[in-house]
């Protein structure tokens, strides 16, 4: 932990490699220089190593105050190092220390500047520490830097040293550390280890985006923009106007000022527009502007692509070039800009930004560009400043504008935009049609965070008394927040079907059709067989789409049902169309068609496909500010199929806390379904009942009756019969598969088959358990999960070495391995070759002497292979699909004892 000032404590997180390295290069007694600027960490990485250090170190930093008071770092040093050794120095050199130390009078020509020299050097020898840390070298004096170089570069053998120095400071570092020196810069945080530093901070997942955007993953920044920005929760304003603490502006315009004023004047502009370009900076006049954003780039401001473009290292640093210009100079640079900017949206904005005056044909031109604007937190953003630029005598028109503004951001995310338009809006406008509209665009905007919007719901709904197709409006969203907020999809349902039945009153089509998928959704949710007649019914509502906004539309929810019920060509096929409207629609929509398509794509073990679609979703839901919790558990589910198992659960951790924290239950259980699954899969049985458990006590008390949706069942009761509890595992396995089979859900049953074979292996009955596993696996490859499909033969693989039935596990865990290897499932394929590599090192086994005998479609495709058939051939011939031949060839593998293609037609051939 590092201490910054009075009240500021930075954790450490995300430094684990650079610290292992760290530890390595000084125990090599290596010298290592780190750098990197104000609040990156550098002093708590400092502490880390002290402590993670055996033997005593000798810690020393200078002080800011101090730069300019000689010999005050030797002083530092001198000060940590026993007294005792300090007093047996020799006179000269003892009166030198103490001339430093001040413990005697000043006595003119003192300290003897050759006898200190001397005294450091002997000191360091005799204390002989393991590791010399000096901190804060940038504020170190001259006097100091020359006496400590010379005496560390005196010691032999040398001490490890490690110096660590704000950056482009002048290279004081360098002058302390001998040569050879290792230069290391503290690499700002990534999103991920920001989500770790806010929980760590107590500070909302949900601010992970805007606080990473804002502080360019320095940790001193984050810390406090994240506490700015959560003291002003419910804010109206946007993060860039956010009250910031004075030390923190004071930090930031210390940054600033190590540059000269030139180079300021050029990054003014670049501050002011979207995109900034070297080009565009040119052509708005700034002629050195390739040389001025050289030197900010070497200061640590900004960095420059190959291509031009600029962008600075922290958001808070443009903030602050913006907040600090004045007006004049600001509007001064808008108008440039307006003239000189290559994107048509960015010159409108620019013009508007460029007066204050209102003006009705600006405003009109402002709207015009947000209904053809590229997302919808822009359109948002240029529907706002029409309305600022609307003339007094036109209220209706920012009625209008305002409206349009709120819905826009509701629409994208955007709750500052959101919360800003909506209460101006709420502040002039009467009529209730206009005033449910704005409060429902503040709903929309909040996400997942549905539980603390009390008040607003009881505006809205006293705003739509007396009118059904309002009234619809707001019972829509009530059932969107029992479901996601409150876990009762029953009053969901009744929510959802009480605004469809007022919609129909109003003539509302489209909420009607909306209320119905809501309704459709939680039926599906509650096991309802006619949740399949209410989607249709929505269906048939025939409403346009577009105003629905993506995810909740009939079409979508199709989708998604497709994908329960995994009909997975048709459920991508769909979801591709999608994709498109999503990316025009909204964060919100685009989200979701995202997180669909890596659910699909890792089912249908396209596993890279997968974890490209998971990293963008969690990309735009971090740059519009959403709860991550959905994101997170799509990242974590899909690194548990192809990824890595240690990222998955970190994931699916953080998932879990961040659904806490917005009290989103569906979620929450959600995350903890993969973090139990994990915990099961790596060997941690305990800790997969303990997840799991909390997972079916969520379904339960939120009535989630069909298995299909999220599917726990078969994972816990494989934990139960891990952690020693068989019996509790069969009797869910029993009860889930009553459902299952009234429900028609064969990939549920599937993964029921292969728990109770697990089960049965554990109880001894090895042959029944074989035979289960079997039969799972072939429903697996005919359902086309092939992940699932090798996860099955990887516990029949296991089941047969514990028969000592070795040749027939080595061919069912290589067909895992390979089913593994085909899909790119990253983690899965370690757990199949780990386990092979155990059943290669076991005592050699005898061959089985018993041939089991082959099923007529076994020996038949045994027979064609036998001939040299292909498994694309024999599926042609037999008039099956691929996967079934290659599942069926699997089982004749494991019957026959043989582990190739050769061999099979060998024994083929000797009858």
């Amino acid at each position: 932990m590092r201490l910054i000032g009075p009240a500021v404590t930075l954790a450490l997180v995300g430094r684990d490699e650079l610290l292992a390295d760290l530890h390595t290069r000084l125990a090599q007694g290596g010298q290592v220089l780190l750098t990197g600027p104000d609040g990156a960490g550098k002093t708590a990485l400092l502490d880390a190593l002290v402590d993670g250090t055996d033997g005593p170190c000798l810690r020393a930093g200078a002080l800011r105050s101090d730069a300019t008071t000689p010999y005050s770092l030797v002083a530092e040093v001198l000060a940590a190092l026993p007294e005792e050794l300090v007093e047996a120095l020799p006179g000269p050199q003892r009166a030198a220390a103490h001339a430093v130390l001040r413990l005697a009078d000043p006595v003119p020509g003192q300290p003897d500047r050759l006898a200190l020299r001397i005294a450091v050097a002997s000191l360091l020898r005799r204390y002989a520490p393991r590791l010399i840390v000096l901190d804060d070298v940038q504020w170190a004096d001259p006097e100091s830097v020359a006496v400590l170089g010379y005496a560390h570069r005196r010691g032999q053998p040398p001490i490890p040293l490690i110096v660590a120095e704000r950056n482009g400071c002048g290279g004081r570092g360098r002058a302390l550390c001998p040569s050879p020196v290792t230069e290391l810069a503290v690499p700002p945080l990534s999103s991920d280890d920001v989500a770790a530093f806010l929980e760590a901070h107590g500070l909302p997942c949900r601010l992970v985006g805007p606080v990473h955007a804002a502080s360019g993953g320095n940790p001193y920044l984050m810390l406090e923009i994240g506490r700015a920005v959560a003291a002003g929760a419910g804010s109206t304003r946007p993060l860039e106007d956010v009250a910031l603490p004075e030390r923190l502006r004071d930090l930031i315009r210390e940054r600033l000022a190590a540059v000269p004023d030139r180079v300021l004047d050029t990054l003014l502009p670049a501050a002011l527009t979207a995109a900034p370009t070297v080009s565009l900076l040119r052509r708005a006049g700034r002629d050195t502007a390739a040389e001025d954003l050289a030197v900010a780039e070497t200061a640590g401001l900004v960095t420059v692509s190959d291509g031009g473009a600029v962008a600075f290292t922290a958001g808070v640093l443009a903030t602050a070039l913006t907040a600090d210009a004045s007006w004049a100079d600001r509007t001064a640079w808008h108008a440039l800009l307006a003239e000189h900017a290559a994107d048509p949206l960015d010159r409108i904005r620019h013009r508007a930004l460029a007066t204050d005056v209102p003006d009705e044909e600006l405003a009109e031109d402002l709207c015009a560009a947000g209904r053809t604007a590229r997302d919808r937190a822009c359109s948002a953003e240029l529907h706002i400043l029409a309305a600022e630029r609307t003339p007094l005598c036109h209220p209706e028109g920012a009625e209008r504008r305002l409206l349009t503004a709120a819905e826009e951001a509701g629409h994208a995310g955007r709750t500052d935009l959101a919360r800003w338009a909506a209460d101006a809006l709420l502040a002039r406008a009467t009529a209730p049609a206009v005033r449910v509209r704005a409060h429902l665009a503040i709903i929309d905007a909040a996400g997942q965070a549905l539980d603390d919007l009390d008040e607003t719901f009881a505006r809205a709904v006293a705003d739509a008394a007396g009118e059904p197709a309002l009234l619809a409006a707001v019972h829509l969203r009530l059932a969107w927040r029992a479901n996601l907020s409150e876990g009762s999809p029953q009053r969901a349902r009744a929510e959802a079907a009480r605004a469809a039945t007022l919609a129909a009153q109003g003539g509302d089509r489209v909420i009607e059709a909306m209320a119905l998928t809501m309704q459709a959704r939680v039926e599906r949710i509650l096991g309802v067989p006619d949740s399949g007649r209410t989607l249709a019914r929505a269906l048939a509502c025939d409403a346009p789409e577009a105003p629905m906004g993506l995810r909740n539309t009939p079409s979508y929810l199709a989708a998604r049902h497709a994908v329960y019920d995994d009909q997975l060509p048709q459920a991508r096929a769909a979801l591709l169309g999608l994709l498109p409207v999503a990316e025009r629609t909204g964060a919100e929509d685009l989200i979701e068609v995202l997180r669909s398509l890596a659910e699909v794509e890792a089912k249908s073990g396209r596993c890279v496909a997968a974890l490209d679609h998971a990293h963008r979703a969690v990309t735009v839901s971090e740059e519009a500010g959403l709860s991550p919790g959905p994101s997170w558990f799509t990242m974590a589910q899909v690194e548990a199929t192809g990824g890595s198992f240690a990222r998955a659960l970190g994931y699916a951790e953080r998932g879990a806390h961040a659904s806490e924290e917005e009290h989103d239950v569906v979620f929450l259980s959600r995350n903890l379904h993969v973090y139990g699954l994990v915990k099961l899969i790596t060997g941690d049985a305990t800790g997969a009942v303990t997840a799991l458990r909390r997972v079916r006590e969520l379904e339960t008390a939120g009535y989630v009756l069909d298995p299909a949706l999220l599917r726990w069942h078969a994972d816990l009761a494989t934990a139960f019969v891990a952690a020693g509890d068989p019996d509790e595992g069969y009797a869910l396995i029993a009860a889930t598969r009553l459902t299952a089979l009234a429900l028609d859900r064969p990939g549920v049953l599937a993964a029921l088959s292969r728990a109770e074979g697990i089960y049965r292996s554990a109880l001894g009955d090895a042959a029944g358990a074989v035979d289960l596993l079997d039969r799972a696996a072939l429903d697996f490859a005919l359902l086309g999960l092939p992940v699932e499909h090798g996860r099955t033969l990887l516990a029949l693989g296991q089941v047969e070495k514990r028969r000592r039935r070795r040749g027939a596990a080595r061919e069912v865990l290589t067909a895992a391995l390979e089913a593994f290897e085909q899909t790119g499932a990253r983690p899965w394929v370690t757990l199949a070759a780990t386990a092979l590599d155990r059943l290669e090192s076991g005592p050699a086994e005898p061959r089985a002497a018993v041939i089991q005998p082959l099923t007529g479609t076994e020996a038949r495709i045994a027979e064609l292979v036998g001939q040299g058939a292909s498994n694309r051939e024999v599926a042609a011939t037999l008039f099956l699909s691929v996967k079934t031949v290659e599942a069926t060839l699997t089982r004749v593998y494991r019957k026959l004892g043989v582990r190739s293609r050769t061999q099979l037609s060998t024994l083929l051939r000797s009858g």
